[in-house]
């Protein structure tokens, strides 16, 4: 095979991901060489791809796959997280040159990434996210591994990637599993983004007994807004549409049973162990994990009778509950910028925050205008609470005392809001100069000697409770 017939890169894995990313990277003009474990889906995609077949080569084995590349090689692994990864890499080393390139573009946990990159030279962990859609048209890419390794192949993977204003959606991140760290957060923010939108419909639907068309007219304004977002955006679309089988509107139709494929969950689980505050999206975590129990909660409904009841008229305005949520979405958002810092420090990454919020801005599930203004807020003060900044300070003042009013109605009347909830407890203590913690300090000395700090020396110190306890 001569040199130029060869494919720009490889990709391994064409499921619905795999494919759409392998179509994205054709369309743009680079040579593919795809491989999937089952042939007849190598075969099938091939001759699907209409005028996109010149570009692409199906290939049979993972050797004719390295065969069919030129050399340096790049292969893009689409595959389950997990070990199915570490089988690969196992497969591919022995085939390819010491100069080709693995990279990792699955939903990979970044402790795995970390490992991975600390035993092969030539590896990188990416993080793609936008679904479907953003793999087909243009995702949002988050990159880790040696920087000179992202610069060889970032001039295809910033083609590929979303378009903001003329700038492509992609970015290194820093060294290791960091592009795999960065959206592991994304996906979290996603969580608690998409479960504060869930409990405002909630409020809607059984608070103010909106049908699903009216509840779509909200979110249709709502998204000429502050809060204009793809997930906004999606949420008006979903209340739209009418199930082709019944006639119903497609929301009345759907199990509120919720999965995950939990990066949501190792979010939590890398906040816990920083011990950074991430209380939105634990709670966005938990609210899933609820969902699940369906034969619980209707048997709590037999036993207790239904939680939610109708608001009053008039008690809740929209434009007081879409302050609630422009508050809930700043602080959680705050939240994982401050996760994102710690897991910086911890694994000595230097992520650029600014940078982070502009990858955000287009291709990925959680862009949104408000994204632009957090990457001027990081930009300014990096160092400092998104809360803190100037212009989302000036915001959380206007519509915090919405999202307490929301908060307050919904606990009133049974209905469920357990990110909202947290965001605005995570707000009034972080505005608590004084908190109950020495409560918990002096409990803690009583019942194990812990000691504690004072206000008014220095040193560690012990109550006056005596020893036997």
């Amino acid at each position: 095979m001569n040199n130029d017939d060869r494919a720009d890169i490889g990709l391994i894995g064409l499921g619905t991901m795999g494919a759409n990313l392998a179509l994205n990277i054709a369309d743009n003009g680079y040579k593919v060489a795809v491989y999937n474990r089952t042939l007849e889906t190598t075969r099938n995609f091939v001759a699907d791809a209409g005028p996109l077949q010149d570009r692409l080569t199906g290939c049979e084995s993972i050797g004719a796959l390295i065969a069919a590349i030129k050399p340096p090689r790049a292969v893009i692994l689409m595959v389950p997280a997990g070990p199915v990864v570490d089988d690969h890499i196992e497969l591919l080393r022995p085939l390819m040159d010491e100069d080709d390139l693995i990279i990792d573009a699955g939903n990979a946990n970044f402790n795995e990434t970390n490992r991975r990159a600390a035993g092969n030279a030539r590896f990188l962990g990416i993080g793609v996210s936008g679904g479907e859609t953003g793999a087909r048209y243009g995702p949002s890419i988050m990159g880790g591994g040696p920087r000179e390794l992202w610069d060889s192949v970032s001039p295809i993977l910033k083609a590929i990637a979303a378009d903001y204003e003329g700038q492509p959606c992609a970015t290194w991140m820093g060294e290791g599993g960091a592009g795999h760290a960065v959206k592991t957060v994304h996906n979290g923010i996603e969580y608690a983004d998409m479960q504060m939108i869930a409990e405002a419909y909630g409020i809607m639907r059984d608070g103010m007994a909106m049908s699903p068309s009216e509840i779509a007219n909200v979110f249709d304004g709502w998204n000429n807004g502050v809060l204009k977002s793809y997930l906004i955006e999606i949420s008006a679309e979903v209340s739209k549409a009418t199930d082709p089988k019944t006639g119903r509107p497609m929301l009345d139709v759907i199990l509120d049973r919720a999965g995950q494929k939990g990066t949501g969950r190792w979010t939590a689980i890398e906040a816990q162990h920083l011990g950074v505050p991430v209380t939105v999206i634990e709670a966005a975590v938990a609210a899933r994990n609820l969902s699940a129990r369906l034969q619980t909660r209707q048997q709590g409904e037999d036993v207790f009778g239904a939680a939610p009841t109708r608001l009053a008229a008039d008690a809740l305005p929209i434009s007081m509950l879409e302050n609630a949520l422009i508050a809930g979405k700043i602080m959680c958002y705050a939240q994982g910028f401050e996760l994102l810092e710690g897991l910086s420090s911890a694994n000595e990454w230097n992520l650029p925050m600014p940078a982070i919020a502009e990858v955000w801005r287009a291709g990925c599930i959680i862009r949104s205008t408000m994204l632009n203004d957090m990457a001027s807020a990081l930009a300014a003060s990096p160092d400092s609470n998104l809360m803190f900044s100037d212009f989302f300070a000036a915001r959380i003042r206007e519509t915090q005392a919405d999202l307490r009013r929301t908060v307050s109605l919904a606990a009133e009347h049974g209905l469920p809001t357990p990110a909202l909830s947290s965001a605005l407890a995570y707000f009034d203590i972080l505005r608590t100069g004084r908190s109950t913690a020495n409560m918990i300090q002096a409990q803690r000395d009583f019942f194990g000697a812990h000691s504690f700090e004072r206000i008014d020396e220095p040193g560690a110190h012990h109550g006056p409770w005596g020893g036997d306890h």
